[in-house]
């Protein structure tokens, strides 16, 4: 059952803080996200294939479904949306097999991507689609650092403070899309 404040969870201990969740849940998110979408996903995919060093440490990293819009005003970021999730259902496995803890966008997920969520201690965070402008307030920094060639679907390194999130998927099991309650 969803408290009506919200948890604060953090990237440098995310593991531990998930265990806390429950489906529903506010969740403020804080510390380093990197953005991906399909096509970097598919990179990523391609290079653990191939047993190549990776651009970003997956070790309990958290990937943001999202490409970036320029900014307008010298800040740091545009407006920052979720991508619809089930686009990287193919690739999330893989990711979290090496080391992803934590998935945010926006939407449902297939089977394989929530056993692949509950065997590998993981989570999926949902961000309101459409809340964009708002949730580009959350982020402190942005640096471009992998296949620039993708353009605003690059991986990105943000920091962020206080992300507004809703817990979706948790480790136990939970899925708010499967709530009974809702």
């Amino acid at each position: 059952m969803s408290t009506t404040q919200p948890f604060y969870v953090h990237t440098d201990s995310v593991r531990k803080d998930i265990q806390n969740l429950h489906a529903g849940d506010a969740v403020m998110l804080s510390g380093t996200i990197y953005t991906a979408r399909d096509a970097a996903h598919k990179k990523l995919c391609a290079m653990i294939a191939d047993q190549q060093p990776l651009p970003i440490e997956l070790q309990d990293a958290v990937i943001y479904y999202a490409g970036p819009t320029p900014t307008k005003d010298n800040g740091q970021i545009g407006s920052i949306g979720p991508t619809t999730s089930s686009r990287m259902d193919a690739f999330a496995p893989t990711l979290l097999a090496n080391g992803l803890a934590l998935m945010i966008g926006k939407g449902t997920r297939n089977e394989a991507v929530c056993n692949a969520i509950i065997n590998n201690k993981a989570a999926y965070f949902c961000a309101a689609g459409g809340l964009g402008a708002l949730i580009s307030k959350s982020i402190l920094n942005c640096k471009e650092i992998a296949f620039p060639e993708l353009g605003c679907e690059s991986i990105k390194k943000l920091t962020v403070e206080n992300m507004p999130l809703i817990a979706a998927i948790l480790p136990n099991g939970e899925n708010i899309f499967n709530r009974q309650d809702t």
